[in-house]
């Protein structure tokens, strides 16, 4: 429901609508801003693609496990004489188990200029048989290794996608907190702004009364002037972050969408706690097993774990068989003599052999994966401990950052206290309104820092993540 309602509400904004007046429908938090991103952005449907063109490799590669039918004939006739009728015909199915081709066939070969060693009656002759790889091929050959290939390559598309889903969402969560900081950076200065042009109205009217010097009205009026600078800077600095914001809104129809000049971030944070030591364990036990990097260099292991078997077979002799039984039968229920039907005395068997005396070419390329292997290994290794170094990093600054913010909080406690005593020192005559600005603009600024570390809190907890493949 309220991903409906934020949708109404970026899409009213579009074409011009009036927005409800209650503030908290006009929040926009980061988890509003995920149910978008993840529903309709492009770059995350595009992700999904690799994971589907992988299963489509695995659906080529099972190709090569399509039974096949065959079939050709051939006639010529020339001067009253049928010098040949040939028709051939056959079913193969390739199977996994050795590597072997089950084999069905029909031929008839009649004819008066027919090869004796292909010629049959005029009922043809039928065959069913099998050809075995005995030597390379039997325990896996080029269709098989690439089939395995295929599905393991899937594993490495699905993380190729995570990793790109996550960078995506890092990047654009890093754009919410920035317009976070950039939103209440400009609410903040707006305050001093008003705060400054109030003060320079009323001392204005003290000193037409002849009750201030006019050299405070001139004070009041620089820094009126001063913030007014500083508020149209940070009016362009909202608008721009909100405009990048914005480049991650896709409504259902792959309709762009603005983030409305009326949402909001949430209400200013003034205090953020530390992930536990158990976060940081699990996430780093989280990114050893399932970080996309180190998953993609898992499965390039595999793979190239299976060519190296395949590389290995290659170099076995070859020493294929084949035979098949025969018979004059063209259907189940035909009545067929049985020293022409099928039985072990009617057959057509043969074998092959090869074998290539140096092996260079295979030993060659047998060594080129074994050293890729290696490169894989040292990579896993490296991989791994920067991943973990990046993760614990990411951890010590937030670390740093709750330390400071803390810290932050009481100084502008403290700055405060200032600020009220000054300006009670100024109504008694004994301060200038120069210090009262000076320590304004001082608590201001602290003030913006404050959501600055707030935002850069917001972010270093979200690189946490991400560093660990993970999303926040």
């Amino acid at each position: 429901m309220r991903l409906l309602s934020i949708m109404t509400m970026l899409l009213c904004f579009q074409i011009g609508y009036a927005q409800p007046k209650v503030d908290t429908a006009n929040v926009f938090l980061l988890k509003d801003l995920q149910e978008i991103v993840f529903r309709n952005h492009p770059v995350v449907k595009q992700a999904a693609l690799l994971s589907e063109t992988a299963r489509a490799n695995v659906m080529q590669s099972l190709g090569f496990f399509d039974p096949s039918l065959k079939a050709g004939f051939d006639r010529k006739m020339f001067g009253e004489n049928e010098y040949y009728n040939r028709w051939t015909s056959e079913l193969k199915v390739p199977l996994w188990l050795a590597g072997a081709d089950l084999k069905v066939g029909y031929d008839r070969n009649v004819g008066e200029f027919t090869n004796p060693e292909t010629q049959t009656s005029t009922a043809g002759l039928g065959a069913v048989g099998i050809s075995i790889p005995l030597g390379q091929g039997l325990l896996i050959d080029s269709r098989r290794n690439t089939l395995r290939q295929a599905k393991v390559m899937v594993n490495y598309a699905e993380a190729e996608r995570v990793k790109q889903i996550n960078t995506i969402w890092y990047n654009i969560a890093k754009d919410y907190w920035n317009w976070y900081f950039t939103y209440h950076q400009f609410q903040l200065v707006n305050e001093g702004l008003d705060l400054a042009q109030k003060r320079f109205k009323a001392i204005s009217q003290q000193t037409s009364l002849g009750d201030k010097a006019s050299i405070d009205s001139v004070e009041a009026a620089i820094t009126v002037q001063d913030r007014q600078i500083q508020f149209e800077k940070t009016k362009i600095d909202l608008l721009n972050a909100r405009l990048t914001l914005s480049n991650h809104l896709w409504g259902d129809n792959a309709q762009p969408l603005e983030l409305p000049t009326t949402a909001k971030p949430p209400q200013r944070i003034e205090v953020v706690e530390q992930p536990n030591q158990l976060v940081l364990d699990s996430l780093l036990n989280f990114a050893e097993q399932q970080h996309p990097e180190i998953v993609k260099l898992r499965t390039k292991g595999s793979q190239l774990e299976i060519e190296r078997q395949y590389r290995s077979e290659m170099l076995k002799p070859k020493l294929n068989i084949g035979g098949s039984l025969l018979t004059t039968r063209r259907w189940f229920n035909s009545d067929v003599p049985s020293y022409y039907d099928f039985n072990w005395g009617n057959y057509k068997v043969g074998f092959e052999f090869a074998f290539p005396l140096f092996l260079r070419k295979e030993r060659g390329k047998l060594k080129e994966v074994k050293l890729k292997q290696l490169e894989v290994a040292y990579d896993l290794q490296q991989s791994n401990r920067e991943i973990k170094n990046a993760v614990t990093a990411s951890y010590n600054s937030l670390a740093a950052y709750t330390q400071q913010l803390a810290t932050q909080v009481k100084s502008i406690s403290n700055q405060e206290i200032l600020l009220k005593g000054e300006t009670s020192k100024f109504s008694l005559g004994e301060s200038t309104l120069f210090l009262i600005n000076a320590r304004e603009t001082k608590l201001i600024d602290m003030k913006i820092k404050r959501e600055e570390m707030v935002s850069s809190y917001q972010k270093t907890l979200a690189e946490l993540y991400y560093k660990a493949g993970s999303r926040l």
